[in-house]
């Protein structure tokens, strides 16, 4: 099912002359279970070519800090030496981008996909300059978006037949990349000091992510996941006080980890276990986040040019919120505050805390937390701007399609239904801390973030 990943960006000419083939690594970071990499080697074994991966470096990116760069950086180091070992060499480049393939002078050039506008628009832009044909390849999904859907989804339950009609074509191990017969001049090694002295971004003290970069330490995460809280995931995921999660989701977010990859292991591991009704209960609970709720992300702001603001809200939730934009709020807050987690609620500001500690806030608590903005702030456009920018700016995962839409659905109803009258609220789901009290131990929870 390779080629219904692929899709031309131009009408280049298909024996343009060129040194190389190109695969623009971005999104998907990784040597194994990389339909785009294989995409390209494909195309470059049939031209007889060297293979080139090559990463664009922006050291400046707005709200990340200095410890997202060492989980990406760390992995990419990886990347390089297994690339290496297939003799296809790993280029970071902070550099033009435009400057850097003009020297390459590719034959042809790959992308791997990302709904996002700015990735689309860079795209969009190579693309059509190009004098050689250009490639985009879903190796993010394990569905490709195109194919999925050719609009945007109402809600989960509109995209979930539409996944699964395709599961059984799709859910296959992919061919792993070959070493590759035509090699360039030269392997040379990144010099990744001089990498690191073009980062200029803020380091934040007590942020801490406990997670190990790269494509081992990913494949160890998910083994970990598998063995050890699969079988509890249906009972235990949504409760912050277990460890009750798959712990994936940064691995997942910079290509480390391979969606597919992750599906695959899971659904072989309840078959194993057959007989196990818990595992299969879990597996399934894991199967419809790992599939239908995040692919439904990139379905929503692939087809959405306002995914990350107000005008990308249903017409039902925004007329809700403006009926009750003169409400009055209890508590008002700015980012600053918000940050430093200064609120009233002290289940909040555990939730800030963890997020401000491990770069990763549990997400049943990220619900709350995002509703809990949209109350203590003077209208809905604000709370989206600061829960977007403190989502982006400490998880780990942060900027990318699952953070947006969670923040949309818990501000702004999206693929949600209108439900009782609230002030603030309107009609958007609503959330208290009389809720969290029901569902779990929250005391406990907030004791290990901020003490009693």
């Amino acid at each position: 099912m390779l080629d219904t990943r692929i899709r031309p960006l131009n009408d280049a000419p298909d024996d343009s002359d060129g040194d190389c083939v190109i695969y623009l690594m971005s999104r998907d970071q990784r040597v194994a279970d990389n339909h785009a990499l294989l995409a390209a080697q494909r195309d470059a074994l049939e031209r007889k070519l060297p293979l080139i991966a090559l990463f664009k470096l922006y050291p400046t990116v707005a709200n990340r800090v200095r410890q997202h760069y060492q989980f990406m950086l760390g992995g990419l180091e990886q990347v390089e030496r297994r690339l290496n070992e297939l003799n296809i060499p790993l280029i970071v480049t902070t550099d033009s981008l435009d400057a850097a393939l003009e020297e390459l002078s590719p034959a042809a050039l790959y992308f791997d996909f990302s709904p996002l506008r700015g990735p689309q628009a860079l795209r969009k832009r190579l693309a059509r300059t190009a004098a050689y044909p250009a490639y985009e390849v879903d190796a993010h999904n394990i569905v490709p978006v195109w194919v999925t859907s050719e609009k945007q989804e109402y809600a989960a339950r509109t995209i979930r037949p539409k996944l699964h009609a395709h599961l059984d074509d799709y859910l296959t191990d992919p061919e792993q990349i070959e070493r590759h017969p035509h090699g360039p001049q030269s392997l040379a090694q990144t010099d990744w000091d001089q990498v690191w002295n073009h980062i200029v971004v803020r380091r934040p003290d007590g942020y801490n992510p406990p997670f190990e970069p790269g494509e081992d330490a990913a494949r160890a995460a998910l083994d970990s996941f598998i063995h050890e809280r699969l079988a509890a995931y249906d009972a235990d995921h949504n409760d912050p006080v277990h460890n009750g999660q798959s712990g994936l989701s940064p691995y997942l977010h910079f290509g480390q980890l391979a969606s597919l990859r992750a599906a695959l292991e899971v659904t072989a591991f309840a078959r194993e276990h057959g007989d196990d009704e818990q595992i299969q209960i879990s597996a399934e609970a894991f199967i419809e986040q790992l599939i239908v709720r995040k692919e439904l992300s990139d379905n929503f702001c692939y087809y959405n040019a306002n995914y990350d603001n107000w005008h990308g809200l249903p017409d039902w939730a925004r007329a809700t919120l403006d009926e009750h934009r003169g409400d009055a709020r209890a508590h008002l807050y700015d980012l600053d505050e918000f940050e430093s987690a200064a609120t009233h609620d002290e289940a909040w500001n555990a939730a800030q805390t963890e997020l401000m500690t491990t770069g990763k806030m549990h997400n049943y608590m990220r619900m709350y937390w995002a509703k809990k903005i949209l109350e203590w702030t003077p209208d809905p456009e604000t709370a989206i701007d600061i829960a977007i920018t403190l989502n982006d700016r400490f998880e780990l995962d942060g900027y990318d399609p699952n953070g947006y839409v969670n923040i949309l659905w818990a501000i702004g109803g999206l693929h949600d239904r209108a439900w009782q009258e609230r002030q603030v609220y309107g009609k958007v789901r609503y959330m208290n801390a009389n809720g969290l009290k029901r569902k779990f131990d929250i005391e406990r929870y907030i004791e290990r973030w901020i003490g009693s």
